[in-house]
């Protein structure tokens, strides 16, 4: 790997914290950021942190009763700052980060125990269609849920009588119009869904054979284009959504990213070719995608079918930022390369990635 004309992943601001840090999410337009974590005795933390020239500063600090596992602004209007939490007791919750004593709206129990991940669609991030959320627990169920009205809207759901599989990993995608949306949820036995929740229905499934940590479409927004899965054992491996095979399903490419669980995979928001995967060793790898020159071709078995074809990935650099893992990386929408994480070792890190406007 060639680095001297490469993206250089520059450590900015590093804060150590006396409680373990679980989510890290920019205030959209803004130079804050939200951390969700758990206390040592048990209860949730919020906290908002500010940049400045040479330190953090804390702006705002609030205590809840359980600890905080997952949050995201992605559902949230334009004229506010709404982030939606996931916690360790199953709780759903919305919160205005300028009024953070009680929630604007709130679930109690949306799910049975932990709630590991959470993601938003609709509001500021595609500008159309009701602003919706997608949970998964490790009761192994996915929810989606409208902060409009209590209860979920959809509940997907375990065989009855199955040992469910827990919930991992869930992400929005496929948003093109106020009709369209799809989910897609990652469990720890290695399996990938796809579900459509315009019909109601199973759109794609596949076992990736390792746990699912992170699941990512490269835009909300767009007609599915691609797909990025992170799991345990290093592997990431990146789908295109374009052609759909009855049989062999989506076409994908899988790297060994790190050698440790990758945590997530993070596609840059200024340009979806670009990703960064997060590390159980603490490290981030920046990789670049690459079309190949027909991405689908004849099914030899059977003309009338297509297949999709795979492209590369390019390791562009990597670059050892703490000594435990990432659980947690965001990318500032509207400064290229500024990013949040949360780190293992009770750090909260602001890492600055270099050159990422000539790829």
């Amino acid at each position: 790997m060639d680095t001297t004309n490469a993206p250089q992943i520059i450590p900015h601001h590093i804060e150590s914290v006396q409680y373990t840090p679980f989510a890290a999410r920019w205030v959209p337009h803004s130079p804050r950021f939200v951390i969700l974590g758990q206390l040592p005795r048990a209860t949730g933390c919020l906290k908002i942190y500010e940049m400045e020239r040479e330190k953090l500063k804390i702006v705002a600090d609030t205590e809840k009763p359980a600890g905080l596992q997952c949050g995201t602004f992605a559902a949230s209007p334009n004229e506010s700052a709404l982030i939606a939490t996931g916690d360790t007791k199953g709780n759903v919750a919305m919160w205005d980060i300028d009024a953070l004593s009680r929630p604007m709206w709130s679930c109690v129990e949306g799910h049975k125990g932990i709630v590991n991940a959470i993601d938003g669609c609709g509001g500021q991030n595609i500008g159309y269609g009701a602003p919706e959320l997608v949970t998964g627990g490790r009761d192994g169920c996915v929810r989606v849920w409208d902060p409009r009205q209590e209860d979920a809207v959809v509940a997907l759901e375990p065989v009855e009588g199955e040992t469910p599989a827990d919930c991992w990993a869930v992400a929005f995608g496929n948003a093109h119009n106020e009709q369209e949306r799809s989910i897609c949820a990652g469990y720890d036995n290695g399996d990938v869904k796809l579900f459509d929740l315009r019909t109601m229905t199973l759109r794609w499934d596949t076992n990736v054979k390792n746990g699912v940590c992170g699941v990512a479409f490269d835009r909300k927004d767009i007609n599915m284009n691609k797909l990025a899965v992170a799991t345990l054992e290093q592997n990431v491996t990146v789908f295109d959504l374009r052609t759909f095979h009855p049989e062999e399903g989506y076409a994908g490419r899988t790297e060994k990213a790190h050698k440790s669980t990758v945590w997530g995979v993070h596609f840059l928001p200024q340009n979806r070719e670009l990703f960064a995967t997060c590390g159980g060793n603490g490290q981030i790898n920046l990789y670049k995608y690459s079309y190949p020159m027909e991405r689908k071709r004849k099914d030899p078995d059977n003309p009338s079918l297509e297949k999709g074809v795979a492209g590369t990935l390019e390791l562009l650099n990597q670059k050892d930022i703490a000594t435990q893992p990432i659980v947690s990386f965001d990318w500032h929408r509207d400064k290229l390369g500024l990013s949040c994480m949360a780190c293992l070792d009770q750090t909260v890190r602001v890492v600055i990635v270099t050159k990422l406007d000539t790829f």
